[in-house]
């Protein structure tokens, strides 16, 4: 089994849900007792939300630089960032280690693309839904073509993941917010819809949407243990 080096805490509640289910899945694979080996950085996330709003990504990028370095000098096989918005990162980590990154962004559209589907929905944070280092990786390279929210909907998308998502806190109103947000991507042609941050998951399901959900949390943290199982 290779050893899965988590770069979490962003937030840790996300991070929490990366740890239970590559050891659960993990468990129900190989049975027994058998657990996940891995090791896990975890951020103060009060500091890295103020880098990113700040927009100081430079600083940011060192801190991701740093904790990939020292999950593998403790023995990490290979990395997993347990967040969206932090593959912004995702080649400045990679060129710091040698190390592989299992990035968040592919096992998803390799999913959606078994499942038949081309027109996505993604919702996330301001950052992965309106920069290009998400939904560019999702079109260039796997072909897919990408649908967010209007400027509105973003804002509110945004707003719930950092004031309450990442808190744990998981409110009514906030579901029919992110229901009516589905249901206007659906009405533009969207044929499924990215939950593209890894704390979504704890609000929306599969019930909340007309279309297929496709929950990257879940997806990448399977991927990472297809990756931990693999023969070399």
């Amino acid at each position: 089994m290779k050893t899965i080096g988590l770069i979490g805490g962003m937030s840790w509640e996300s991070s929490a849900e990366y740890y239970r289910i590559v050891n659960q899945e993990t468990n129900r694979r190989l049975g027994g007792v058998h657990s996940a080996q891995c090791l896990m950085w975890s951020f103060d996330f009060e500091e890295i939300k103020r880098l990113q709003h700040d927009g100081e990504w430079d600083k940011l990028a060192e801190v991701m630089k740093e904790a990939a370095i020292r999950l593998e000098r403790g023995g990490a096989d290979f990395l997993v960032i347990c967040t969206n918005t932090m593959h912004r990162l995702a080649d400045a980590v990679s060129s710091a280690v040698g190390i592989p990154l299992l990035h968040i962004a592919d096992p998803t559209a390799e999913k959606i693309k078994a499942s038949g589907f081309e027109r996505v929905g993604l919702l996330g944070t301001a950052f992965t839904m309106e920069q290009e280092f998400y939904k560019g990786r999702l079109q260039q390279r796997h072909g897919l073509n990408v649908i967010v929210p209007d400027e509105d909907d973003r804002r509110v998308v945004h707003e719930i993941i950092y004031k309450e998502l990442v808190l744990g806190q998981v409110r009514t109103e906030s579901r029919e917010a992110y229901r009516a947000v589905i249901a206007r991507l659906i009405a533009r042609g969207a044929q499924c819809v990215i939950l593209g941050c890894t704390e979504i998951m704890l609000l929306v399901k599969d019930e909340d949407s007309a279309v297929p959900l496709f929950d990257t949390t879940t997806i990448h943290a399977v991927a990472a243990v297809d990756e931990a199982l693999r023969l070399v």
